[in-house]
């Protein structure tokens, strides 16, 4: 069986390397690589996306605020007063702060879930775009693939066998 695999291997490595000579004699390279967060964040798209989030941001962090002061007076008003409350009411005082700190802490967890999916769906259409965009170069280019370089993904690529087209999507991304 091992015999039979290797037997098939040796028999497609010519074929395979006339492919890639014939792919390297159509476009030149058989790959293009660039770095997807310098397209992205280059993109005029990604500027009008960060600052509608940004003010959403601040939308709620003065919710946040205010709600916390609101709290404040009120336990401010509560300590000024406890001397004075009957046992039921200071209870019923008790209840009251301790239900508006749970809200608040409730309503900061939900606007940082509220805030990250926001982000989420502000960014789909620029990430929709890049990878159209990607592809279609890919395709005019006859590249096998595109490779994103980011984050260490890829520590060496071969300069000479592929393509950088980061400057060249920012580009085209920028006149649409």
């Amino acid at each position: 069986m091992k015999k039979r695999i290797l037997s098939i291997l040796l028999l497609m490595c010519p074929v395979v390397m006339m492919a890639q000579e014939d792919s390297l004699q159509v476009s030149g390279s058989l790959f293009g690589c660039f770095s997807y967060s310098q397209v992205f964040h280059s993109m005029p798209d990604y500027a009008i996306a960060k600052a509608n989030l940004e003010q959403l941001t601040r939308q709620y962090e003065e919710e946040t605020k205010r709600s916390e002061d609101e709290f404040n007076k009120k336990y401010e008003d509560f300590l000024d007063g406890q001397r004075d409350f009957a046992p039921s009411i200071l209870k019923k005082r008790q209840s009251e702060l301790q239900d508006m700190m749970e809200r608040n802490v409730a309503f900061k967890k939900e606007a940082q879930r509220l805030l990250q999916q926001a982000e989420e769906d502000a960014y789909i259409p620029i990430k929709e775009k890049i990878n159209a965009a990607v592809r279609k170069l890919g395709k005019e280019r006859g590249y096998i693939f595109v490779l994103n370089t980011d984050n260490d993904n890829i520590p060496y690529v071969d300069v000479d066998l592929g393509v950088d087209i980061t400057e060249e999507l920012i580009r085209i991304l920028k006149a649409r």
